[in-house]
């Protein structure tokens, strides 16, 4: 099976595509991981993203399409692969398209964790990190036995500014107007398939398997 995940941040795409890969052998390919390891191996298009990357410039599109086209001709991505991260916009859908055909490769399914904006908020917000061990926890979800102390360490919890309120509505608005047009360009194919994200973690899991196994 080659699918593409999405899902806004905080909708649990990567515990998803975590598990996807642990029960199916798929290659989880991310686009941030495939930056990082073709700058460590210092290839062609690594030393090329790295230039961009210390400058603090987003790293070009064609530079991450090509990267993309690199790790998708690899052996392992021929059992199977999850594309998370990508493609992001709809010009980068069309690209994907391009490189499938190029490589013979066909897409099963698109497959969109959908979550309301509030219901993100209240996950996302509610996060706290242990200052002295990194434990985290969740003031709805995953509470510390006693407010703002680590359980394991004693240490003080605290909320990342990557986590407040303003931060994540910003992020979320971001990702709706970057994504809403990439969702309508793969509604009008046969390969859109919506998960309610409300649900509990291994409910959203079997709705995924039930939709692939469906999409064979």
């Amino acid at each position: 099976m080659n699918i593409v995940l999405l899902g806004a941040p905080g909708a649990g795409k990567g515990t998803q595509g975590q598990k996807l890969v642990e029960d199916f052998g798929f290659a989880h390919i991310s686009t941030g991981d495939l930056l990082r390891a073709a700058v460590k191996a210092g290839s062609e298009l690594g030393i090329k993203a790295k230039s961009y990357m210390e400058s603090g410039q987003l790293v070009p599109d064609q530079l991450v399409i090509d990267l993309v086209k690199e790790r998708l001709d690899s052996d392992d991505a021929q059992k199977g692969f999850i594309l998370d991260g990508f493609p992001r916009t709809t010009s980068q859908a069309v690209s994907l398209d391009a490189i499938l055909r190029d490589l013979g490769i066909k897409l099963d399914g698109v497959i969109n964790i959908a979550v309301p904006d509030e219901e993100l908020i209240k996950r996302t917000t509610g996060r706290q990190i242990c200052r002295s061990c990194g434990a985290t926890y969740h003031v709805t979800f995953k509470p510390s036995k006693v407010k703002n102390v680590c359980d394991k360490c004693g240490g003080e919890l605290y909320q990342r500014d990557d986590d407040k309120v303003e931060t994540v509505k910003k992020r979320l608005s971001v990702y709706a107007a970057q994504t809403k047009p990439l969702i309508d360009y793969y509604k009008n194919s046969n390969l859109y398939i919506e998960i309610d994200g409300k649900q509990s973690m291994e409910d959203v899991y079997k709705d995924i398997v039930a939709s692939l196994e469906k999409s064979k």
